[in-house]
């Protein structure tokens, strides 16, 4: 009796650790080291007064679109600057690398409803202050970033969602890394609602996805789920090989064929008609 009693207050105990920390888990802002470039860096605020910034890689004014792009949980968008003069390169799209509250020593907490307020004032400010039309933006998300982009895309739909290493749902994660009465107990305890599944399977878009088949921190069968569950389908990119952060070096130029074909479909793919 003793034991179970035990059992129980360890497995309470171990609901009301993840219940309070469960945003620190899922966001690790990591240390900014030096002073960020000014070139390209563009500042903006949330609906709620939180300062926040972005780099602008390109002109939006001759570009054919613009790309908004959400990184991942250890990830800053300083540090995709290269990778984005390569997009523009490749595509010819200009592209917008969005940062989060409490990230590159912005100040405030990173949670999952602030996310989300991030994520729109970054379409907001590109809509309204460069002037882009909707029919000219495209999202781009890696990973956290990819949920992120997608809940986006539900509230604002726009002209193409690209995902790369996606998890499909935040519930699926959490069946990975914790015990099974956590998993149980997850909707009560939970305050990260990330769907991305069921939200690319009503959006009227093309979404496509590209994923490496040895990543260890979101399975690749996680990706391969998101693309089958679109409700329109755009490119499935598999690298073999690959892991979590390499999916373009290892790919090469198949990597980038992915994205030039993923920003220019339009035609309607309904995946129950279709053999996965």
């Amino acid at each position: 009796m003793i034991a179970a009693w035990l059992l129980l207050a360890l497995v309470i105990g171990a609901l009301l650790l993840l219940w309070h920390r469960q945003e620190r888990i899922l966001f690790q802002p990591p240390p900014m080291l030096g002073e960020p470039p000014l070139t390209g860096r563009v500042g903006y605020e949330a609906v709620d007064g939180q300062p926040l910034l972005a780099f602008m890689v390109g002109d939006p004014a001759i570009s054919p679109g613009v790309l908004i792009c959400f990184h991942g949980n250890a990830d800053l968008a300083v540090w995709q600057i290269d990778w984005a003069r390569l997009v523009e390169r490749h595509t010819g799209y200009a592209v917008f690398l969005a940062e989060y509250r409490g990230y590159m020593s912005l100040g405030g907490s990173p949670t999952y409803a602030s996310s989300r307020l991030d994520a729109r004032a970054a379409y907001d400010h590109l809509r309204v202050t460069f002037g882009v039309p909707r029919e000219r933006v495209a999202y781009f998300g890696h990973s956290l970033g990819s949920a992120v982009a997608a809940e986006l895309a539900e509230l604002h739909p726009p002209s193409a969602l690209l995902l790369q290493a996606p998890f499909s749902s935040a519930r699926a994660m959490a069946r990975l890394i914790v015990s099974p009465p956590v998993v149980l107990a997850w909707r009560a305890i939970s305050r990260i609602h990330f769907d991305t599944e069921r939200i690319v399977s009503e959006l009227d878009v093309p979404v496509s996805v590209t994923h490496g088949s040895r990543d260890r921190i979101v399975p690749v069968r996680m990706g391969t789920d998101v693309y089958r569950a679109a409700k329109r389908r755009g490119q499935l990119l598999v690298v073999e090989n690959a892991g979590h952060n390499d999916v373009a070096e290892i790919a090469g130029d198949k990597y980038w064929e992915w994205f030039r074909s993923a920003l220019q479909t339009s035609e309607i793919v309904d995946p129950r008609q279709e053999k996965a």
